[in-house]
């Protein structure tokens, strides 16, 4: 098995427990959840060359309470 690399990452108060909550409902952790968003969004990329969304350098809005 590939060895992985760790780095450092940052994220807002509110994107983490958007992404955290959305681990739990998929039963994964919250760095399993990153991996597997980051592996998704590469596999589209390579699929046909384009990032999943047309606004991926907008800042996301979170309709979080």
């Amino acid at each position: 098995m590939a060895e992985k690399k760790q780095i450092p990452l940052r994220l807002s108060e509110k994107l983490y427990s958007a992404i955290a909550a959305w681990a739990e409902d998929d039963f994964r952790s919250v760095n399993g959840q990153i991996e597997y968003l980051l592996t998704e969004c590469v596999k589209q990329r390579k699929k046909d060359g384009k990032y999943v969304g047309q606004d991926i350098d907008k800042p996301p809005e979170f309709d979080i309470k």
